[in-house]
């Protein structure tokens, strides 16, 4: 691999973590915005959901977008170092980790968008 490459490669893997703690932090940001202010109404609320949401859905698509080269090099660059390390625990509850924010990421989204489809957010009028 071409030093170029890997540093493509490990620029691709930390933007791909870093969307991927964004995602369910945008989710449980908004969440906990929505319960702390819930005389603010749905109404006035819907600015922030927009906007909280295109940020959710920028993340999902760099998910799925920078997955991509991060499986094709995945043996050959993340593997292969943690094996050589010793480290192969810590490469696999690293990913159970990120598997989990993405779900729980898209749950907290799904939970909060049927909220405000309904109405009724944390007590909104």
């Amino acid at each position: 691999m071409s030093p170029a490459l890997g540093v493509a490669i490990m620029l691709n893997n930390y933007f791909h973590d870093l969307a991927t703690a964004l995602l369910f932090a945008s989710g449980v940001a908004l969440a906990l915005m929505l319960r702390a202010a819930p005389q603010a109404g749905v109404e006035a609320l819907r600015p922030i959901f927009r906007g909280m949401q295109r940020l959710a859905w920028i993340s999902l698509v760099w998910i799925l977008v920078g997955g991509v080269p991060r499986l094709v090099y995945f043996q050959e660059f993340e593997w292969a170092n943690a094996a050589g390390r010793s480290q192969i625990p810590a490469l696999v509850v690293k990913h159970v980790a990120m598997f989990t924010l993405v779900g729980g990421g898209g749950i907290v989204w799904w939970r909060l968008r049927r909220l405000l489809c309904r109405g009724r957010i944390a007590g909104a009028r």
